[in-house]
């Protein structure tokens, strides 16, 4: 392909993502800085459909980029300028505010402002808790042989459990608790914490285990909880006012999202484009997702990316997509450095 036809195809992908209609070689003509008859662009148009990397919706309208098309348009073509600094400032301030940054509230505030600002669904694919310890465990009475359990891990993570007894405990029944869990658990990977484990802890407890043994239970269960990959979405309602999406696609991607974990553990680092019509994972046929990783302790820590019809503005989304993903590393890093200075 030579280097007017890519000019070309750079340009109806451009137009199209503006307006939505098919873009005429006239239009194009006017667009791009070639030397060259309106005859010449149609009949490179011509080609470009041809290729496959166009189409045309009718026999006497313009053309429309193909996925074809606008894989090489995004792979080739695309130009993109880093998000100016007044808007840093702008986002900065948004995701600062928080009262309190735990790593669920700095995922949660990021996907939902990507949401926001994209008018797409946004979607956070997190596996940083496999890579967390145990920081603290709290047992708090709230009423006749009711106790709460506060699981803290070393990420921000913060999971309770309400547990019911048989019986109240007393105060050195908590006490010798809380100390077995400092010498056991404290510090402990959350993968390694297996029920095997902690029916040995249980065994081990000799005259308290009758007493105990439901509140190791339910860390058991807390921590099971943190082994699975967590997915935070927000903005699921901004796909059915996209004229470009099937509504029952977007309905069935609504009610099996969490599949699309598959995809996002596919991310490797950068920023990757991907289309509906690339993968069966992506329930939504004519739709995109930009998505890049973000990194805890210089591993991948999970999958951040925008979900909408795959006639994107990218050049102005992918910026905001890069942004979130260093801010997400640099909170959640700082967010570590400051647990790690408590425990």
């Amino acid at each position: 392909m030579d280097d007017r036809k890519l000019k070309i195809l750079a340009a109806v992908v451009d137009e199209y993502i503006k307006t939505g209609e098919p873009v005429g070689s006239k239009a194009i003509a006017g667009l791009i800085d070639i030397k060259v008859s309106a005859a010449t662009i149609r009949n490179d148009m011509a080609a470009l459909e041809h290729m496959g990397y166009l189409e045309q919706p009718h026999t006497s309208a313009g053309r429309i980029p193909t996925f074809k098309g606008y894989r090489l348009y995004i792979d080739e073509l695309l130009t993109v300028e880093s998000l100016p600094q007044d808007e840093r400032n702008r986002l900065d301030k948004i995701l600062d505010e928080q009262d309190v940054l735990t790593e669920d509230v700095i995922i949660q505030s990021a996907v939902t402002t990507l949401a926001e600002l994209t008018q797409c669904a946004a979607v956070v694919a997190n596996s940083a808790p496999k890579f967390s310890v145990i920081s603290k465990v709290e047992v708090i009475p709230t009423g006749k042989r009711m106790y709460v359990i506060l699981l803290i891990t070393s990420n921000g993570n913060i999971k309770n459990k309400a547990c019911r007894l048989e019986f109240d405990l007393n105060h050195e029944q908590l006490e010798f608790f809380t100390h077995y869990i400092e010498e056991n658990i404290h510090g402990v990977s959350v993968e390694e914490l297996s029920e095997e484990m902690l029916d040995k802890m249980v065994a081990a407890m000799g005259a308290y285990m009758v007493a105990l043994s439901p509140l190791i239970k339910g860390i058991y269960e807390l921590s099971e909880g943190l082994k699975h990959e967590e997915i935070t979405f927000s903005g699921e309602e901004n796909l059915f006012s996209c004229g470009d999406l099937d509504k029952m696609e977007v309905v069935r991607f609504i009610e099996h999202k969490n599949r699309i974990t598959e995809l996002l553990d596919d991310t490797f680092s950068g920023i990757q484009v991907k289309f509906g019509t690339e993968d069966d994972k992506f329930v939504i046929g004519n739709s995109s997702m930009i998505v890049s990783n973000y990194q805890k302790d210089h591993r991948n820590a999970g999958s951040l990316g925008i979900i909408g019809p795959m006639r994107l503005d990218y050049g102005k989304i992918i910026p905001y997509v890069e942004y979130f993903t260093q801010k997400l590393t640099t909170l959640i890093s700082e967010n570590e450095d400051e647990l790690d200075d408590i425990n």
